[in-house]
């Protein structure tokens, strides 16, 4: 399939970028390179560690402003160096940080990210300011106007990303949710947000049906999609993803490429996804590019350093075609 620009295009054929919010968290990820992960009681030597910016709402900010697309970070840091970093991190990506809201005596968010030798990593992230993150419903209603998507992700407090949501479901907005760390999504939500993006654990925590094959994901998005929501992808890392809408589900396998860190894999279709569904461009093409960002990410080290730019992803290899479920 072709990716083609909507209707809506700039002057030099490119289709126009398309306005996304992020509503969501930023940390200062501590990552620590591993040959594998410690058993309980084991003490491990480690190969390096960093300091990279991340959060997974920054992270996504940054694949939609790395993808074409003119992003607002709606988030809070606290007042410490880490905080001017992240600030300092999203404007160098051109992204909209005038309602990044600095707490004073409050830490920023920190994650603590072991990244094996197979690329394979765990995380526990310490919301710090990420906590006092807040959805002010008047000024939140103006930053949604016109804009193509509202993103939004659960690693600030749940009841204000769902006053965040209903507020530009309200605006006519539409919503896309990466439900993770996943938690329960209240009922009168689910009929608000329009995309909903999870793995296959999330997919199966949220719907009580195991996700881990295309053909299961298949059922467990059917089933989450009959809540009320358009669309919905289960990405299934290695094998791809499967798309789910009114015409049923496809499954779109991943080219196979060498992981050598999967932290921002998620993070990074999603940008991908936003901002091709953003720019007109069909549920199937939007995924297709979201898997060939991601496919990208995941062979470089690092988060937000780890995210690709449109144009490297436009040169990248085409994944298999998709197949009807």
């Amino acid at each position: 399939m072709s990716l083609k620009p909507s209707s809506s295009s700039s002057t030099d054929g490119r289709a126009a970028a398309p306005r996304i919010v992020v509503f969501g968290s930023l940390n200062m990820d501590l990552v620590v390179r591993v040959p594998h992960a410690p058993a309980a009681g084991e003490t491990l030597l480690g190969h390096s560690i960093a300091d990279i910016p991340g959060g997974k709402g920054a992270n996504q900010a940054v694949s939609c402003a790395r993808e074409g697309g003119s992003v607002r970070m709606i988030g809070c840091v606290g007042d410490d160096a880490h905080g001017k970093a992240l600030r300092d991190s999203l404007e160098r990506d051109g992204i909209d940080t005038t309602s990044l809201r600095t707490v004073a005596g409050e830490p920023t968010g920190t994650a603590l990210i072991l990244v094996e030798d197979s690329g394979q990593n765990r995380i526990v992230m310490i919301p710090g300011a990420n906590a006092r993150l807040e959805a002010d419903e008047a000024t939140l209603k103006q930053q949604v106007q016109g804009a193509a998507f509202l993103v939004a992700q659960f690693e600030t407090p749940l009841d204000q990303v769902a006053r965040a949501i209903a507020v530009a479901h309200e605006a006519g907005c539409k919503v896309l949710l990466n439900p993770s760390p996943v938690q329960a999504i209240a009922e009168p939500l689910w009929p608000k947000i329009d995309t909903l993006v999870v793995n296959e654990i999330e997919a199966q925590t949220l719907c009580g049906q195991s996700a881990d094959s295309p053909e299961e994901a298949a059922r467990a998005g059917q089933a989450l999609r009959a809540r009320g929501i358009a669309r919905v992808v289960v990405t299934l890392g290695a094998r791809g993803a499967v798309a789910i809408d009114a015409d049923g589900a496809r499954h779109h396998p991943a080219p196979q490429v060498q992981a050598v860190d999967t932290t921002a894999a998620g993070d990074t279709f999603l940008g991908a996804l936003a901002v091709a569904l953003g720019e007109g461009q069909g549920f199937d093409e939007a995924v297709r590019l979201g898997i060939r960002a991601a496919a990208l990410c995941i062979q470089q080290p690092g988060a937000q350093p780890s995210i690709p730019q449109r144009d490297a992803v436009l040169r990248s290899p085409m994944p298999p075609d998709w197949i009807k479920l």
